[in-house]
């Protein structure tokens, strides 16, 4: 199964983000998330035997134990890669707890680290074809991480779909 770590974005923020993706709505070569999908992914895991669910809650519970909640804040948007073609359009996520969070996970559970290093983000729309760079978009959007989620992904021809398996109390 493929499963990932994440930080969902609260329903009415998701309506603010939402508006800003109209940026690339005319462009055919960039695919919006879909709003009720914004998250902070904090560690993607990939294809999971079943079997290591337990252990994946337990190292989920233990992460977010060590993190108290805290505010996050939503600025603005960019692009990965940064520079040349752009495969990602993202809005950037700032907050004190991401960090501590996508670390804990990563020290119990390196062999899903990726190389790269860890950058809060909300993907707002994915480039699949030929597309210009949306212009930038400037938020002062805030809100209260209060717990984290196992989510378990499905990919089809019409999206991924999610579905929470665990979500993790903040506690530090």
């Amino acid at each position: 199964m493929r499963l990932f770590y994440a930080v969902f974005v609260p329903k009415n923020l998701c309506d603010i983000l939402a508006l800003a993706q109209e940026k690339v709505r005319s462009y055919s070569g960039w695919k919006p998330t879909r709003p009720d999908q914004f998250h902070v992914t904090l560690m993607f895991l990939g294809e999971v035997d079943e079997t290591r669910l337990p252990e994946l809650r337990r190292v989920g519970e233990e992460a977010a134990a060590g993190v108290a909640p805290f505010t996050a804040r939503v600025r603005g948007t960019g692009f990965f890669p940064e520079r040349g073609s752009p495969r990602v359009w993202f809005a950037k996520a700032e907050g004190a707890g991401f960090e501590p969070l996508a670390a804990g996970l990563r020290m119990a559970l390196p062999e899903f680290a990726e190389a790269q290093s860890f950058k809060a983000h909300i993907t707002l729309a994915r480039r699949k074809g030929p597309a210009p760079r949306p212009e930038s978009v400037v938020f002062d959007l805030a809100f209260r991480v209060q717990e984290a989620s196992l989510v378990h992904s499905e990919l089809s021809s019409s999206g991924s779909t999610y579905q929470v398996l665990e979500q993790f109390p903040l506690a530090g």
